[in-house]
């Protein structure tokens, strides 16, 4: 049996990738999205000198020994003072406010002594004390945000700043989920002794939401070659991006997923992947359309969701460093030799002593869904890798 390596298939995966078409959103719509241009400041900030601090604003080089100031009016966020000032006058400035017409500095309030209208420094002065200049965030014209940054708080609020009220963002792809199997209820239904609930399909459509996909339900397939193509069929018709069939990737009497495919056109790339869990994964074209066949166990489902359906949903928006990162930790319990597929072993990751720490999970049959919800990091055993101890260093992936 001939498998392809993870990274081979990952690399296929994604070498061919057209990225999503582009959208017009509301500010309010757009957290979470990708900025599909660069995006231009289309005002200065701030727009004008501004304090920032309360106090006096005065000229620096108006200021010897201990003159004092005459407090002609006050400059307010949102009111500035309206006429330039001379010499030996000072104005009373607050947080935000514009600095007057022929002020350089400010003084803070509490190195100020205030006589009634007059005022006087215990500090000397220097032009640009507590002085934001115009343009210290941006220019009009400046770019302040660069195609493909993926929106989130801080973001929105500087595209707000820069006067849009709405981007430019990359199409969501539209990712259809066909769960296959006679042996399927849906959750929350009265499944026979010999049925079992369907999971995978409600956790990959949150990967898919979480990587910036939308998931489409195409509900559960049963173990039929015609109802399995119609159902493809569906997604396809719906502008699917991405088809996944979950289950019947395998060679048994009842797995149709290569076969449907085929059917309805499609060019399988790749078809069994060197890795634990999850073998039976294959790939291919129909059109412009991603079609993934994902194993049925749960665990091998959503292994291979964080390591090919999360990172082609992010291709897809045009994103860099797609993959999942790694970290290195310190092993917590030895580890049996390897074999020739590529190990992801449930566990949990810790801080401890200044040290990621990683534990893997004792059980990690892929059946075993609970194990993945406990877990918080995939360990990485490469292929043939050595029998190795506690103390030694591996690969993680967190969840």
């Amino acid at each position: 049996m001939t498998l392809i390596s993870v990274e081979a298939a990952q690399s296929e995966l994604l070498s061919a990738v057209r990225p999503t078409g582009n959208e017009r959103v509301s500010l309010s719509e757009a957290g979470g999205r990708v900025l599909a241009v660069d995006l231009e400041a289309r005002r200065t900030q701030p727009p004008v000198s501004l304090s920032s601090m309360d106090g006096y604003a005065v000229r620096a080089a108006a200021s010897s020994g201990d003159a004092w100031f005459r407090v002609v009016g006050e400059s307010a966020a949102g009111h500035a003072f309206g006429r330039a000032v001379g010499e030996g006058e000072a104005v009373r400035i607050f947080t935000g406010a514009p600095l007057p017409s022929g002020t350089d500095c400010v003084v803070m309030q509490e190195d100020a002594e205030r006589d009634l209208d007059r005022v006087r420094f215990k500090i000397a002065l220097a032009a640009g004390q507590y002085v934001r200049p115009r343009g210290l965030d941006f220019n009009e014209g400046d770019v302040g945000l660069h195609a493909g940054t993926h929106l989130g708080f801080a973001s929105l609020g500087l595209a707000a700043a820069m006067n849009h009220d709405s981007l430019l963002v990359r199409r969501r792809p539209r990712v259809a989920l066909i769960a296959s199997g006679d042996e399927l209820v849906p959750p929350g239904g009265d499944p026979q002794p010999h049925q079992i609930i369907a999971s995978s399909s409600v956790a990959l459509a949150y990967l898919v939401r979480q990587a910036g996909g939308e998931p489409i339900d195409l509900s559960i397939a049963p173990d039929d070659l015609g109802s399995l193509r119609r159902r493809i069929r569906r997604g396809l018709d719906d502008g699917a991006d991405i088809v996944v069939v979950i289950g019947g990737a395998s060679v048994g009497d009842h797995d149709f997923t290569r076969a449907a495919l085929e059917a309805e056109g499609a060019a399988i790339g790749f078809w069994k992947v060197a890795m634990r869990p999850g073998k039976p994964l294959m790939h291919g074209r129909i059109d412009q359309a991603h079609v993934l066949g994902l194993p049925g166990n749960p665990v091998s489902t959503l292994v291979c969701g964080v390591l090919f359906l999360a990172p082609l949903i992010r291709a897809m928006l045009g994103l860099g460093d797609v993959l999942p990162g790694t970290s290195t930790a310190i092993l917590d319990a030895p580890l049996a030799a390897n074999d020739m597929r590529r190990d992801y072993l449930r566990g949990e990751i810790s801080m401890r002593d200044g040290q990621l720490r990683a534990t893997p999970f004792a059980r990690q049959d892929s059946s075993l869904l609970r194990t993945m919800a406990m877990a918080n990091a995939l360990v990485i055993r490469p292929e043939y890798a050595p029998a190795i101890a506690a103390g030694e260093t591996v690969e993680v992936i967190r969840l």
